[in-house]
């Protein structure tokens, strides 16, 4: 087993961090939301070829995969490629695409959420080679697809087409440099009434949809209140997101009404019990309304479909699991402090690889969780190199804290 060259491993992260903010700045200048990611999946794979990888490759969902070594041990590092949209424009001080730099931060959408952790990883692949840290590991390394979509089902594909298992995989989302071991799960859930249309003048005549709907959202905004509570990840949420409704004319009673809910759910929830509380509720039975789950089939910039249901599970890495272990005394040696431990307040694709698959996953990302999504998004030069060199120093660490447990 090859010692860690902890030191050299922080100083070539550094000596990097221009290489790295400056491929960082080339993703970002590249418009690639959900389904159109073509143009930066290219980008990557030219970064990845040009640092050394081994091989290179897409799949026919379009994620890339970038492999250095060749040892029995896969491991897996993954980072979403695909970015939410810029929203309202005046909310923006700079060009969201064109970005900014200074001496510490780097803007544009995409840089903490979470491109920036891409910028690292194909970095810590140079150092890998730079420095001959491959021993017997695999290290796969994940630009994956349609995540702000519909996270997780990148790896749901990965998983159960591509048949890849690794034996752990390092989420890259934004943790302001933490180490986070899980987070709560989610699904999206719809609720929909049904009524009968007729003339506005004499609503009478008809059945109003819309009214059926008043009173089961004032049960739902009473039901967030006492869902479950787990003391590490915290206490499971709902909330509407969406009204919709359907009626013959502004001068009709409407016939229809839905709404969408972003359910959170805590340890120990399920997506059955949360359909469960929602048909229990009072108003619910009294409407007859349908509760159900939403299924997600957009297409990949591939053309793949590849249809899911919105649920999105929990998961929980324990603290004294051999992956959670060896990537504190990564961080120790690394920074000679401690790190601070912690979970995800957003979800991850976690969902599918450990909520769903049980392969046990580990977080640790440059940029902040408050970023994503935000106008004037940013990320931290320092923390694309601390985690550079996490990346780079987690697999040897793995093998030696497995090798002790032998």
């Amino acid at each position: 087993m090859k010692n860690i060259p902890f030191d050299e491993i922080l100083k070539k992260a550094k000596f990097y961090e221009k290489d790295m903010t400056r491929f960082l700045r080339d993703m970002v200048k590249i418009p690639s939301e959900s389904s159109d990611e073509k143009r930066v999946i290219e980008r990557i794979k030219e970064e990845m070829i040009k640092v050394g990888f081994d091989s290179v490759s897409v799949d026919p969902q379009g994620n890339l995969f970038g492999k250095i070594g060749h040892g029995k041990h896969l491991i897996a590092m993954d980072g979403h490629i695909d970015t939410v949209g810029i929203g309202e424009i005046k909310n923006w001080t700079f060009d969201p695409y064109e970005g900014y730099e200074d001496e510490e931060t780097i803007g544009g959408r995409g840089t903490s959420d979470q491109e920036g952790g891409m910028a690292s990883m194909v970095y810590a692949g140079k150092i890998i080679k730079d420095l001959k840290l491959e021993d017997d590991y695999t290290l796969l390394i994940t630009a994956t697809v349609q995540e702000e979509d519909c996270d997780g089902l990148c790896w749901q594909y990965i998983i159960e087409e591509d048949k890849v298992t690794p034996e752990f995989v390092v989420i890259t989302e934004p943790t302001s440099c933490r180490i986070y071991r899980g987070h709560r799960g989610r699904m999206e859930i719809k609720v929909s009434t049904h009524g009968i249309s007729c003339h506005g003048s004499a609503p009478e005549r008809g059945d109003n949809a819309i009214f059926k709907m008043a009173p089961i959202l004032l049960e739902l905004k009473e039901l967030n209140l006492r869902l479950k509570d787990d003391p590490f990840l915290g206490k499971g949420t709902l909330t509407v997101s969406e009204v919709f409704f359907s009626s013959p004319s502004r001068c009709a009673v409407a016939d229809g009404c839905s709404v969408s809910i972003d359910r959170r759910l805590t340890h120990g929830e399920t997506y059955l019990s949360a359909l469960e509380e929602i048909r229990a509720l009072p108003s619910v039975k009294e409407a007859g309304a349908v509760v159900e789950m939403y299924t997600y089939e957009r297409p990949a910039y591939t053309g793949l479909v590849y249809p899911t249901q919105s649920y999105f599970p929990t998961w929980v890495l324990e603290a004294d699991h051999v992956v959670c272990e060896s990537t504190v005394d990564a961080y120790k040696n690394l920074f000679k402090k401690d790190p601070i431990v912690d979970k995800w307040t957003f979800s991850t694709n976690g969902v599918s690889i450990m909520g769903r698959h049980g392969i046990p996953c580990i977080g640790f990302g440059p940029g902040h969780e408050e970023e994503a999504h935000a106008p004037n998004e940013k990320t931290w030069k320092k923390d694309l190199i601390e985690a550079c060199a996490m990346y780079a120093a987690i697999p040897l660490m793995y093998l030696i804290h497995i090798n002790k447990e032998k």
